[in-house]
């Protein structure tokens, strides 16, 4: 990473999600929308699934990237690995007076991570942040069902004045938080990506990052497979999938339950440990650029889209 680089840029998700649109339309991709999967069964050639309007798909790969409670991945019979954390997510978008400069902070509270994150002015010139607060579930219940000025009040505790005034742009929403991770990626004809294999704790931010990174190994695995003439729905090619995303997710998957059992409590030899650790890798560049590298996903395993490097 150069110096003077950003770290990481956020995008708003319908902005993400139109450029994604555009370019499956360009493509010449068709979007099915709003009918459900209702079954699937694979045979030698390929996989069939039938949809809840009686049409029916026939392909050679199956890819379930249907979220963290995914259908697909019961239906295909993978288990997973499962606890909650008794924590919920709290997401919106805050104005505020003054501008972030690009600038994004996570503060680490008892009851779990605060991080403020930049985003573009709004069409009104409006400096802007998204927010991720993480609050024990049934204060996170209360706050997002409450009156809005309390809601704002307590927010302000914990975003503080540095930005000015501010006040809520949208409706706050809270999500539960829990560890996921599926006992297998690959069935005969089906892979899982993104929450589908794995659901883990926002405390690193990582879960998007997961989810491009299995996206940009299944396209690896399946143009080189392609290329080669294999078939590229076959156990064996869907395997090597597998084993390259499954330890780092893992690993991510582990890591970011540590860091949450670690720094969303407030006992006294914890806070300790976790200050001396956090004053550790400030003090050393390699050991912190380590920790940007993974971050920012430029790893060694790293595929070659997120690479900017074509397949």
């Amino acid at each position: 990473m150069a110096p003077g680089e950003p770290f990481a840029h956020m995008v708003a998700n319908r902005v993400l999600n139109g450029a994604l649109r555009a370019s499956a339309e360009k493509l010449g991709i068709d979007i099915i929308e709003g009918v459900a999967v209702q079954g699937f069964e694979t045979n030698g050639a390929g996989i069939t699934v039938h949809l809840a309007d009686g049409a029916t798909l026939k392909a050679r790969l199956l890819v379930a990237a249907d979220g963290v409670n995914s259908k697909l991945r019961d239906m295909a019979g993978i288990k997973t690995v499962k606890w909650e954390y008794g924590q919920s997510g709290i997401v919106c978008t805050v104005a505020h007076e003054r501008p972030h400069n690009g600038r994004a902070e996570e503060h680490f509270l008892p009851a779990g991570p605060f991080a403020t994150l930049p985003l573009k002015p709004g069409e009104d010139g409006t400096n802007r942040s998204s927010i991720v607060w993480v609050e024990r579930t049934p204060d996170a219940e209360k706050l997002v069902a409450g009156d809005d000025l309390l809601f704002e009040h307590e927010l302000e505790q914990r975003f503080g004045l540095k930005l000015g005034e501010i006040r809520v742009a949208d409706k706050p929403r809270a999500w539960p938080l829990g560890l996921t991770i599926a006992r297998a990626f690959v069935a005969p004809r089906i892979a899982l990506a993104g929450d589908a294999a794995h659901g883990i704790h926002p405390i690193a931010g990582q879960g998007l990052n997961l989810g491009f990174k299995d996206v940009a190994a299944l396209a690896e695995v399946i143009v080189e497979a392609d290329r080669l003439g294999r078939d590229i729905g076959a156990l064996d090619v869907l395997e090597r999938y597998q084993q390259w995303r499954r330890f780092d997710t893992v690993q991510m998957g582990v890591t970011t339950d540590a860091l949450n059992r670690l720094f969303s409590n407030d006992i006294g030899p914890l806070r300790t440990v976790r200050d001396i650790g956090l004053g550790l890798v400030e003090r050393m560049p390699r050991l912190k650029d380590f920790f940007i590298r993974q971050a920012s996903g430029l790893s060694a395993s790293t595929p070659r889209l997120l690479k900017g490097e074509a397949i």
